[in-house]
């Protein structure tokens, strides 16, 4: 998965794949590494000039294109896919940063000469450097930390702690050194003034450098508006973009790899342990791609507050994210990854210094965490073909439903308009796009109303309505999302879990005369079954077919759960609850009109079952975790909050707002009708989703049980919600049998 999303996008990047699969040679950049490493240009660079590459996001009077932060994303991420070599990156912070902050001389002066390839470095901290007040500018003296690029810069962008915060807004000052002295400044500053030493960089692909000043005299005409913070996110978005491509060449590598390299007389990748990883690093790259995309997209909504949320939630996931994969990746390999003629070191070193330039990662979790407390992400979606009036329409309606008081009627009023479940087909919704449902959820969260749920009925009526017959359709979709019909799903076994299609429980046909007409009677045990006690009817499936492989003699089953010879009895739960239930079937006559489709197809339609499910299990956890992320937590602990604390609150947020935006993309996907033409991409984000759901959900429960010390040995919320994870660990598939999916589905693994 990449950060294009749309087909522009999409092109774009295959446009800049393929540029830098042409001069991005790898022998030849281990050939210059001394070169580079003393800020010498590669022939690379002017090629990447002539493409105008470097410069698609700066404006087009001074020879950019105007393109967004989310476009130059796709640059970085591609030219960190080949490996390019040389002063991309810092180039592009540094001149996003002139655009968006110097002075506008200095602005028309040295944006024409970035876009007609000068080079620029931008440091992201104030370490080391100190600047005092004086007549008309600031006296900067000290050395700064590390500089990506600055050996090669012929245009600066430094920043120095100011001597006394009342001189500086935010305590710091950022300005500009370039080669350059026209104006007309008798002491204007110059990057000659500059002492550049090049250090030995871990990254062997690019240079870095420190900066002394001695003294040195910065007029006003070159500090720039940008704050600190402003800074650190433009690097943290550009930098989460690089991630992301250094991710996924390590995670395409090892698994072509995987699909090779044999052991034992077969491939590695058919071994579960093997697949199990190759699943992981693909869900884990997923959520860096999403992340570096959230943060560009981010910085197009006009709102600072969005872009430092979706930044700082980059700066902890990514660059970080990469250096693990990068290193799983070697590991994977073997031995032969770990050599210095594998090109597997040289993705992760370059992963590696980029965590390291944007500073602690404590700095950035903290930060995450304070941010978030008090801003909540929010994701634009400008719609381009909203159905005429239907917002007018659902806006006068659901403030209609709004007004009746009793949630039974409600709920009838708004099944019988289509809006218990818009996107059914009419008469049972409104034949609703992807467009027009957002829309509807739009007004629904307008109105203060929650979109009705028919739980289990979610799973159900879509196969219902799918391979159903006309009559289950008219009898039980309409009730059921009239809310007069509830459902529970009869599928887990005993000794058929994961593993369903092993399922015992057997359906025998029998014969009927008169009005009773023929029929199945069922026998079987079920287990782990939701709201058993309470359902009206049940989605079964049972083996009519004995000696038929066993994904081919099952068949799908609507069963009256009041019919004779149903027996519910609960099961307590570790949390003392009664969620699940285990259900004896004996001898359960079951009408002909209740199989749905024909005998030996239940195992087909299950799958259109369990996919809904997987969906909307994955989704509700979204949501969930939109209303409550794992820093607002934070808010129920007693006195100050431990930096230790806070830090990881923080890293467990940027996974939760990454998972989110990877749900918002496979939305935008759907949207634009883009789920058939990237199908295999769409595919992949919506597996991905269960496995990252049910981690995330796990880890913050368990962590909000340890913040709260001895008091979590008293059954409270932390406690008793802790207790409650299994269940979404376990529902949909548990997540070892949704990595096998994702290996073997998605990734192409053996089975």
């Amino acid at each position: 998965m990449t950060i294009a999303l749309t087909g522009d996008q999409a092109a774009l990047a295959e446009a800049v794949a393929g540029f830098t699969a042409r001069h991005a040679d790898v022998s030849e950049t281990r050939a210059a590494f001394d070169k580079i490493a003393a800020g010498e240009l590669q022939p690379s660079w002017q090629a990447l000039v002539e493409q105008r590459l470097h410069a698609i996001h700066l404006p087009d009077w001074a020879g950019g294109d105007g393109a967004s932060l989310v476009e130059l994303a796709v640059v970085v991420e591609e030219t960190a896919f080949g490996l390019l070599p040389g002063p991309l990156l810092p180039t592009v912070v540094a001149s996003q940063l002139i655009a968006a902050h110097a002075p506008q001389a200095l602005a028309s002066r040295l944006l024409p000469a970035l876009a007609n390839g000068a080079t620029a470095a931008s440091a992201v901290e104030t370490a080391g450097l100190r600047a005092t007040r004086t007549a008309g500018g600031w006296r900067v003296t000290g050395e700064t930390s590390p500089v990506l690029g600055a050996a090669s810069a012929r245009v600066l962008v430094l920043g120095a702690a100011a001597a006394t915060s009342a001189e500086a807004p935010d305590g710091a000052v950022w300005f500009l050194l370039d080669d350059a002295d026209d104006l007309d400044d008798v002491d204007d500053a110059l990057l000659a003034d500059a002492v550049v030493t090049p250090a030995e960089s871990v990254d062997l692909t690019r240079d870095i450098a420190t900066v002394r000043l001695d003294g040195l005299l910065v007029p006003d005409a070159r500090v720039l508006t940008a704050t600190t913070g402003q800074v650190r996110d433009v690097a943290a978005a550009l930098f989460a973009a690089e991630a992301a491509g250094l991710a996924r060449w390590c995670q395409q590598t090892g698994l072509a790899y995987a699909k090779v390299r044999e052991q034992f007389g077969t491939t590695i990748g058919s071994f579960q342990a093997i697949k199990h990883k190759c699943a992981r690093l693909f869900a884990r790259t997923a959520l860096v791609a999403a992340a570096a995309w959230d943060a560009a997209a981010a910085h197009q909504q006009d709102d600072e507050g969005q872009f430092a949320l979706a930044a700082a939630a980059a700066a902890v996931l990514a660059p970080q994210a990469a250096v693990d994969v990068a290193l799983d990746t070697v590991t994977l390999f073997g031995g032969i990854g770990y050599t210095w003629e594998h090109d597997a070191h040289l993705y992760w070193r370059r992963a590696m210094s980029l965590a390291a330039l944007l500073g602690q990662k404590g700095a950035w979790q903290r930060r995450l965490a304070d941010l978030s407390r008090v801003t909540e992400r929010r994701h634009d979606l400008r719609l381009e073909d909203e159905p005429a009036g239907l917002r007018d329409w659902a806006a006068a309606t659901l403030a209609e439903a709004a007004r009746l008081e009793d949630p039974a009627a409600r709920r009838r009023f708004l099944a019988d308009r289509g809006l218990a479940a818009p996107h059914y087909p009419r008469p049972y919704g409104l034949a609703a796009t992807p467009a027009a449902q957002v829309v509807i959820a739009q007004e629904f969260e307008r109105a203060g109303l929650a979109p009705p749920s028919t739980i289990v009925g979610e799973w159900a009526l879509p196969t219902i309505l799918a391979h159903g017959t006309a009559e289950q359709r008219e009898s039980l979709v309409a009730a059921t999302l009239r809310g007069d019909i509830t459902w529970c799903q009869l599928f887990s076994e005993p000794g058929a879990g994961s593993d369903l299609a092993s399922l015992r429980t057997r359906a025998e046909r029998v014969a009927g005369d008169g009005e009773a007409g023929g029929g199945w009677v069922i026998t079987g045990q079920k287990v782990w079954t939701s709201n058993a006690a309470e359902a009206d009817w049940a989605i079964c499936l049972a083996r009519t077919d004995p000696r038929a492989p066993k994904h081919q003699g099952i068949s799908y089953f609507l069963v009256d759960m009041r019919s004779p010879g149903v027996d519910v009895r609960p099961l307590r739960e570790a949390n003392g609850g009664y969620l699940f239930n285990e259900v004896f079937l004996t001898g359960v006559f079951v009408p002909d009109a209740r199989l749905v489709g024909v005998p030996g197809d239940g195992w087909r339609l299950a799958r259109t079952t369990l996919g809904n499910e997987r969906v909307n299990i994955a989704a509700g956890s979204v949501s969930t975790g939109l209303r409550r992320l794992p820093s607002r937590y934070l808010d129920d602990l007693p006195g100050p909050v431990p930096d230790e604390v806070t830090a990881e609150a923080g890293a467990l947020t940027a996974e939760a707002l990454a998972f989110a935006a990877l749900s918002h993309r496979l939305l935008l996907r759907q949207v634009g009708g883009l789920e058939h033409s990237a199908g295999r991409e769409y595919s992949a984000e919506a597996s991905v989703l269960k496995v990252i759901s049910a981690a995330n959900l796990a880890s913050v429960r368990r962590a909000v049980l340890d913040w709260h010390g001895g008091e979590a040995a008293v059954l409270t919320a932390p406690s008793h919600e802790y207790l409650s994870v299994p269940p979404q660990l376990i529902g949909g598939g548990t997540i070892e049998i949704q990595l096998n999916v994702i290996a073997e589905r998605v990734l192409g693994l053996p089975r």
